[in-house]
Formats: structure tokens, sequence, C-alpha cells
């Protein structure tokens, strides 16, 4: 069966995709049910997807940590 999973299973709490495929937990969750059009279809999405969320990890690196208080010694 024809499927972009690599093992990699963890949604991203923004966008709902898997950071590993880029499926929604819905299509992954249906994936068995799918013709191979239907996951075909899905597949061509998941490019753009994936290069969405490493776009926002990209911006979240960028972003400036809050400074920790130090604790006294």
């Amino acid at each position: 069966m024809l499927t972009p999973c690599i093992l990699v299973c963890s949604l991203d709490a923004n966008t709902g995709y898997c950071l590993g495929c880029g499926r929604t937990a819905a299509e992954i969750g249906a994936w068995m049910s799918y013709g191979d059009d239907e996951r075909l279809e899905i597949m061509e999405l998941l490019p753009a997807r994936l290069a969405r969320l490493e776009r926002q990890s990209q911006e979240e690196a960028r972003r400036p940590q809050p400074i920790r208080e130090r604790s006294a010694v």
C-alpha cells in the first residue's frame, strides 16, 4: 500500500500535521480505507505541509528566548 509514513509519528499542536509525513490525524486514521487515488491526492499536498512545518520551526528558533532568573546560591 502506498504510504508517506516514515515512522516519526508526532502531531504539531499548531497545524495538526504529523511532523514525519504531513498528514492530519484524520487522514492517518482513515488511510487504510482510502483508495489509491485518494491517497495520491493527499500525498500531493504533503510537501507544502511539511515546508510549512519547517518554516514554522525556523521562525520559532529565531524568536528570542526568555531569560530565566538565576537562583541564588
